[in-house]
């Protein structure tokens, strides 16, 4: 009787580390409202200069092939979704360094920055040896300063479309 109940209290263990907090998904929710396609357009082109890019470092541009191809290498989902996290942030902030205070997607993006500042605190309970190490590597080198010569040139709206179907792919299960 005791080993049936070891065996569920193990499988709920290993559940439970693959699983989204609640405060996790509420705030990812939150996030997709404000990624939706009508307001992405509006802010993120119609209000820049045709054809506009924002210079980012090559591991910023994580799209639902590279989620696949982690995956199939066997990447835990919580680091996938700590991988994310980091990515989609970074993002954010490096089209808010281009914008002006008065530019009109200004309040946008500091509205998309306090919700990941906020996601941020639920991702600062993960320490670095809880992630696998091919996330780690790729956390370090997106947060490194002496990567800018591994960058390339994508428009705001497309690296605000990868965050949202990456987060699609991620927590759709979890949340």
């Amino acid at each position: 009787m005791q080993q049936g109940y070891a065996a569920v209290l193990c499988v709920l263990a290993v559940l439970g580390l693959e699983a989204a907090a609640p405060g996790e998904c509420e705030l990812t929710r939150l996030l997709q409202d404000k990624l939706q396609y009508e307001m992405r357009l509006q802010y993120m082109k119609h209000y820049f200069p045709i054809d506009y890019t924002v210079q980012v470092q090559y591991e910023e541009v994580l799209r639902p092939s590279n989620i696949t191809r982690l995956r199939n290498g066997t990447v835990s989902e919580a680091a996938l979704r700590y991988l994310w996290f980091h990515v989609s942030s970074q993002a954010v902030l490096r089209i808010r360094e281009v914008l002006p205070e008065k530019h009109p997607s200004w309040k946008y993006t500091q509205e998309l920055c306090q919700l990941f500042d906020a996601l941020g605190e639920e991702y600062s309970k993960y320490r670095q040896t809880d992630v696998d190490s091919v996330v780690a590597d790729l956390v370090k080198l997106i947060h490194s300063a002496g990567a800018e010569s591994r960058s390339k040139a994508v428009r705001p709206k497309a690296l605000l479309d990868n965050c949202l179907k990456v987060m699609r792919m991620l927590y759709v299960v979890p949340c």
